[in-house]
């Protein structure tokens, strides 16, 4: 009888701490820090709009800096490209800007994914110009 006891014990315990064992990392998986993946150039929606045609590579490359892709082939191509993913469930943010040159001079430019810059209303502008140059 007390064998018995014992061996329904002993079965009890094991199978509590295969329970255990396996419920464990199941339970911990959910927090796990997942670091944030940043690569590429990040682009500000304000500097890519003041791209234009007709710049020249000098100035392109002082509103938006290097290119993240020099193309070995086509040295009028430049690609900026920007990748952010956060977490494991958010779809990344992706971001594209392909500018061609003709002659030293802006000829094409494709934006993907590059928001454009939110618009300062008729009336707030009059404020922010009075607020940029207000020294004080």
């Amino acid at each position: 009888m007390i064998l018995a006891i014992m061996r329904q014990r002993a079965r009890f315990l094991r199978t509590t701490l295969l329970i255990a064992a396996l419920g464990v990392p199941f339970v911990a998986g959910g927090c796990v820090y997942r670091m944030a993946i940043q690569q590429g150039n990040y682009l500000d929606p304000a500097q890519v709009s003041q791209v234009q045609v007709g710049m020249t590579p000098s100035q392109v490359r002082f509103l938006l800096g290097t290119p993240m892709l020099p193309d070995a082939f086509d040295a009028e191509r430049w690609d900026y490209l920007y990748y952010l993913k956060i977490g494991r469930l958010k779809d990344p943010q992706q971001q594209r800007l392909t500018i061609r040159f003709d002659d030293d001079k802006v000829a094409t430019i494709e934006n993907q994914g590059i928001d454009a810059p939110p618009a300062v209303s008729d009336a707030a502008a009059p404020a922010a110009a009075a607020a940029a140059s207000d020294p004080g």
